[in-house]
């Protein structure tokens, strides 16, 4: 087994951290305590008013997702802009919300696709994206990653036997292929440790995701590739959602010297997971802020490499979590007594459709409309109370003790009656895709996208309840 030198590893950080050094001086916290549990009384939500809100409801029912064309267009732009010196891939993270519209969209502006499973890549080639757009970094490598790789795929290996199999599947043949690295930490936005378990967290000893740095740099993984006769063309590293900025650039540096292993290696993809500030005085990162050192590491490896690597990144919370909302209905109101006591409104949402809250005891701005639509009728009464949702579950929980999904808090909401509308903003990322849906068999929700004159067009219609179970199959006699 070769053995990399520590040289070839090292990254000139030292001359890099220079470069750092004011990046890692930005305070990117909050600098005043999080309002989101006493939220303002807002007449509007991010993009929705109540005529626009009440339109989405008339289009398509209640519950609906909503997508901003204005928005996604603005994050689009902010993500194209990212600092680079040799080029720039932006891929989406489809898992984000697969919606084929948003697909298409992201498409138009040249924005290529990061898939997380075989099938995603099968659904963003049927929404018309091209297949070498698409980089697929998985857990699970499907039986037909071949003829994926044959179509123009690009793959990612994200353990041994990953890069076994690939290997083996085409071996002597110069095949390229991706390496995708855990760099030893990891950093998510429910947590603060760069090596414990976090939900958020996808790097670190405590991440299945990506091969082990240890086994790069003792050689483990070189002599795979050169048993197989693979060509190393991108490396890869992913270390959580909502990610702390200062630890996403370092580990961007820290990339850049996997790099060095080998001389075929074109682009250099840092994953994504930009902090995305859903509700006041939390931050957003700042694309151009965290860039720069970037780019200056870049153009040092190609000074001392003579190799000018491009760069890949793959958002997909900063594309789209606040060009989406939940739009959705009070549909009872319930109120206890004593110490404990709370006031409830109920939803006709729930973790049907934004799960973020139950599973991370995420908090996401809720605003109360009037269920008129109309401007005059928002109230200036607020009242304080806990949002639950339509399951028959009681951790159908949307407003959480924050990072707490086992505890309940209440929000200071304008005062709502049977009727009236709740939009949930900061739903565009991870909610959509990653809902409960069907639990209480509670049809899928269906999608609209609010074009800039602010008219919603359905993009996904509502499930039908026989969709639901269309695929059981009756046994009759067995029982």
């Amino acid at each position: 087994m070769r053995i990399i030198p520590t040289a070839v590893l090292a990254l000139s950080v030292a001359s890099t951290i220079s470069s750092c050094v004011a990046f890692n001086a930005i305070t990117f916290q909050s600098k005043t305590k999080m309002s989101a549990l006493n939220m303002a009384n807002p007449e509007k939500s991010v993009f929705l008013d109540p005529a626009s809100a009440k339109a989405c409801i008339e289009l398509a029912g209640s519950p609906v997702y909503a997508y901003s064309l204005q928005k996604l267009e603005e994050s689009a732009n902010a993500c194209l802009a990212f600092p680079n010196e040799y080029g720039l891939t932006v891929r989406y993270a489809m898992k984000a919300s697969p919606n084929s519209s948003i697909l298409k969209y992201f498409n138009s502006k040249g924005i290529h696709i990061d898939a997380s499973s075989g099938y995603e890549c099968r659904r963003a080639m049927s929404a018309g994206i091209p297949a070498e757009n698409i980089s697929l970094s998985t857990q699970e490598l499907p039986e037909d990653f071949a003829e994926l790789v044959k179509m123009g795929v690009k793959v990612n290996a994200c353990s041994v036997s990953q890069l076994e199999r690939f290997g083996k599947a085409f071996e002597g043949t110069g095949q390229k292929v991706g390496i995708r690295v855990n760099p030893g930490v990891g950093s998510g936005g429910f947590s603060a440790s760069t090596t414990a378990f976090s939900k958020t967290n996808v790097g670190g000893p405590s991440s299945s995701f990506g091969i082990w740095h240890e086994l790069v740099s003792d050689g483990t993984v070189p002599d795979i590739v050169e048993k197989y006769g693979l060509t190393v063309e991108r490396i890869h590293t992913h270390i959580g959602s909502g990610s702390d900025p200062g630890i996403w650039q370092q580990v961007a540096v820290k990339s850049l010297s996997f790099c060095k292993i080998w001389p075929t290696v074109e682009a250099c993809n840092l994953g994504g997971g930009y902090k995305v500030g859903r509700n006041a005085g939390e931050p957003t990162t700042d694309l151009q802020e965290i860039g720069k050192p970037v780019k200056e590491a870049f153009k040092k490896f190609a000074e001392d490499t003579g190799r000018k690597l491009k760069m890949e990144i793959e958002p997909g919370t900063y594309l789209v979590a606040m060009a989406g909302a939940l739009v959705s209905t009070v549909q009872d109101k319930v109120v206890t007594t004593g110490e404990s006591g709370h006031t409830f409104l109920k939803l006709d949402a729930g973790m049907t459709d934004v799960l973020r809250p139950s599973l991370y005891g995420a908090i996401h701005p809720l605003t109360v409309l009037p269920g008129s639509g109309l401007a005059a009728d928002v109230g200036s009464e607020t009242e304080d109370v806990v949002v639950v949702g339509h399951c028959c579950e009681s951790g159908d929980l949307m407003t959480p003790k924050p990072g707490e999904p086992e505890d309940l808090a209440e929000r200071t909401l304008r005062k709502a009656e049977i009727g009236d509308i709740v939009v949930m903003d900061g739903s565009g990322a991870y909610c959509s895709g990653m809902s409960t849906k069907n639990y209480n068999s509670f049809p899928e929700a269906p999608e609209v996208l609010v074009d800039k004159e602010g008219k919603p067009h359905l993009v996904r219609k509502r499930q039908l309840l026989e969709q639901i179970y269309q695929n059981e199959i009756d046994i009759s006699g067995v029982f």
